[in-house]
Parts: structure tokens; sequence; C-alpha cells
């Protein structure tokens, strides 16, 4: 009879707290959803302000912003923490065409972050397309050396998700230039990583090796890209020409810019959620990654319109230079480390401001079935896919401190429209779909807080 009584007692308690906690999580969603003022944020932070590129004027402005913005929101604690950052600057805007005999076809490219620039007269010279590295290896320095390295594998599209897709292929773009210049090439090209077909070349980074020569390496749109393709099949000898004006400059300082409120019972306990504050110079970054960090301001900013006291320390970091170096995300996980911290979990949103599906899981078993055991009560919010998965490139270092990262996933079907390009700008956010966001990862790190792991 006694062992009756306590089951009965630990499922009515259970029943009860479910109840409560979805109670609160709708208080949340209706909160954000009427009163949030996270899309006129994301409004200042993209018009106002614009690219904010590490090291840029725009990326102090942003610093500058986030920190009074949180500041005005009346958070316990708002501090920034110094971090030295890559310095590029693109210049003056890319010109290239191919020379097609007496015919000259201007085509779309953008510098990747981290290129050198092409000689002041540019580069010209005839081209080798190829898929992948291998195929460039097999083609050897006989074949490579002198010329132009196209390399044109699309990202695949029968891929439904569309960041496995990206992975795929991204490798061109980081690795391109190196692998080019082993073999004595004089430039390198990269089809933009998108599914789209159209004349938005989509930036990046890239990176250079130790000890093999530096040549300029640029993206081209899908279209170009095509059109490129098309014209070796039907004229070999072409060439092609591009003029880049890119350089790399003395690390800046610049800052993440971190907001907490303080936790009432276990206030050294911290859950940290955030975006990255940088963009790309092309863009006005309002997928990657403003929406990530107006959402996470919102979270607080909902707890305390609320009145929910929290267990633990809710920080909001808006980290900076993820684009380009992921200084920002390392410079955390060092303070963390040095000042002794315990972070409980960390969730980053960005993967841009569309519809919420649910979050990627990196932790043990026991740590993601803990998680997955609230998806009753986050499903009704479309919040199915939760599970194994990604953080996030900023809260990954802290994942060597034994830290859960959650990493925010929404619809993935649009976003490499926009990535890295000139067209992600306030208009392609949707209003709902961004305060829908904010909603979801302020529910779950309201049961982070609540029950822990």
């Amino acid at each position: 009879m006694k062992k009756l009584l306590l089951l009965f007692c630990l499922f009515t308690t259970g029943a009860y707290a479910q109840s409560t906690d979805s109670v609160t999580i709708r208080k949340i969603y209706n909160e954000i959803l009427t009163n949030s003022p996270s899309y006129e944020w994301l409004r200042q932070l993209t018009k106002q302000i614009g690219p904010r590129l590490s090291g840029s004027s725009g990326a102090q402005k942003a610093v500058d912003w986030s920190k009074q913005l949180m500041e005005k929101e009346g958070f316990d604690r708002v501090f920034l923490q110094e971090v030295m950052v890559p310095h590029w600057v693109r210049g003056a805007r890319e010109v290239a065409y191919i020379q097609n005999g007496k015919q000259k076809i201007t085509v779309p490219i953008a510098a990747l972050g981290g290129s050198i620039a092409t000689s002041p007269k540019g580069i010209e010279a005839p081209v080798i397309e190829v898929k992948n590295f291998q195929e460039l290896r097999e083609l050897g320095a006989e074949k490579v050396k002198g010329k132009i390295v196209f390399y044109n594998r699309p990202m695949d599209p029968t891929k439904l998700n569309t960041f496995e897709a990206y992975a795929g292929a991204v490798d061109q773009r980081g690795n391109g230039a190196t692998e080019a210049a082993k073999l004595g090439a004089v430039g390198a090209l990269v089809r933009s990583m998108t599914t789209a077909m159209d004349d938005n070349p989509h930036t990046g980074s890239m990176r250079y090796a130790t000890g093999v020569p530096l040549i300029p390496m640029a993206a081209i749109s899908t279209n170009g890209a095509e059109l490129l393709s098309k014209s070796l099949k039907e004229t070999p000898g072409l060439t092609f020409y591009f003029k880049q004006n890119c350089e790399t400059l003395p690390d800046a300082k610049s800052y993440n810019v971190v907001g907490e409120i303080r936790g009432s019972e276990k206030p050294d306990e911290i859950i940290v959620v955030g975006g990255h504050l940088d963009s790309w110079d092309l863009a006005e970054g309002a997928h990657d990654d403003g929406s990530g960090c107006v959402q996470s301001i919102e979270v607080l900013r909902a707890f305390k319109a609320l009145g929910i006291k929290p267990k633990r320390t809710i920080r909001a970091v808006m980290f900076m230079n993820e684009e380009n170096g992921l200084r920002g995300g390392i410079g955390y996980a060092d303070y963390a480390k040095k000042n002794n911290e315990k972070h409980l979990a960390a969730v980053e949103s960005d993967n841009g401001g569309f519809t919420p599906r649910g979050f990627g899981i990196v932790g043990t078993p026991e740590q993601r079935a803990n998680i997955m055991a609230w998806k009753p009560l986050l499903a009704p919010y479309g919040l199915h896919e939760i599970g194994a998965g990604s953080g996030g490139a900023d809260i990954g270092p802290l994942a060597q401190q034994g830290v859960v990262l959650l990493g925010f996933k929404p619809d993935p079907q649009r976003y490499f429209d926009y990535h890295h390009t000139g067209i992600d700008r306030f208009e392609t956010v949707n209003k709902r779909e961004l305060e829908l966001g904010a909603a979801s990862m302020a529910a779950l790190i309201y049961l982070l807080d609540k029950y822990g792991l």
C-alpha cells in the first residue's frame, strides 16, 4: 500500500509540474508574440548600423549599440569582454569577366574573406574546372600551373537539411586556394555556396596553409558558374580575368558584449544564450546573425517582463568574430576557464530567423535524454526536432569544459539563399518567425534553469 501511495504521489507531482510548466511556457510565448521589441531591435542593428565585419567601424558601433540596449533593459550586469580580432578589408569592388575570343562577358564575383588581392592590373589566365581536390590532384602540376582553378561542385540539392549540403561543399571554399597553389595555379574561383540560381556571389572565409604560395581567391555567383562551365565546354581555351583589392590589416581590438540576470538560488551556475554580432561586409547581416543576437537579448527581456526569477544566472552573449576567426567564442571560453565559472549549458542561434523546428544537442546520452523528455512541453509550438545534433560555432569551445551545447534549429530551406550575400537584409526576416524563435529559446532556457541536467 505504501508503494502504491508513493507512486501516486510521484505521478501527481510530475503531472502538476508539467501543468505549471505548460502554463509558464504559454505565458512566455504570449509575452514575446505580443510585446517583443526584437524586430525593431533588428531593424536598428541592420539599417542604422549595417555591415559589421570584425575590426570595422560597423562592428564597433554594434558593440556600443548592444551594450547600451542591454543596459537600458535593466539587466543585472552588462560588460564588455575584450578580444583581438582579424581585420580584413575588401577594398574597391571586384571586377571579373570571361574572355571568349573577342567577346567579354562580365560575371559577378566576391573576394573571399582572408584572401590576398590580385596585382593592381588583375589576373587573366586559362581556366581549369574541377569538382573536388582529388580531381585537381589527378590533373597534376603540368596541367594546372599558370592557370585559374575553378571549383564547381554544387551543394547537393537532394539533401533535405541544407546545412548538410553546405558542409559537403564548403571545403572547396576553405582550402581551395591552398590546394590550387600547391600545383602552381595563379588564382582560384569557387561556386557560391547556395542551391539558388542567381547573380549574388556568396563570400565567406578561406585560409592559407603555411609554406604554400598565396594566391587570390573569389566566389562566383551560381549563374556565373554555370555560364563559365558552359563556356569552357564550348571554348576550352578561353581565359578568365578578375581583379580584387582586399588586404589584411593588423589585428584590431574588439569585444564580446555580455548581459546577465543573476540567479536567485544558484548564481554561480551559468546558462548562456547567444549569437554573433559580426557580419560579412557585403550584408546587413539580418539572418546571419542579427536575428540570433536580438533573439538572445529578448530571452532575458521576456524573463524580466514576466517576473521570472531564474535559479541560475542567465547570460546573453553577443560574440564577435564568428565569421572569420572565432576569436570571440574562443576568448569567451578562455574567460570562463580563467575565472573558474561553471557553465551548465549554452544555446546559440546562428541559423537564421526562420520558423522554429527544434534544437540540436551536444552532450552525453543521459543529458540528451533529459532534454528530450521535455518534448511534450515544446511540441505544441512546432519544436519536434529535438535530439543529437550540433550546437554552434561560438559556443563550441565551451564543450571542452563539459558544457552541454544546444543549437537552435529553424527551418533550413531558405537560409543559404541569403547567407554571406548582399541580400541578407532586414526585409527578408519575418517578424512573427523571429519572435517564435525567441520564444522557443526562452522556453528551453526556462526548463534548463528549472530542472538543470
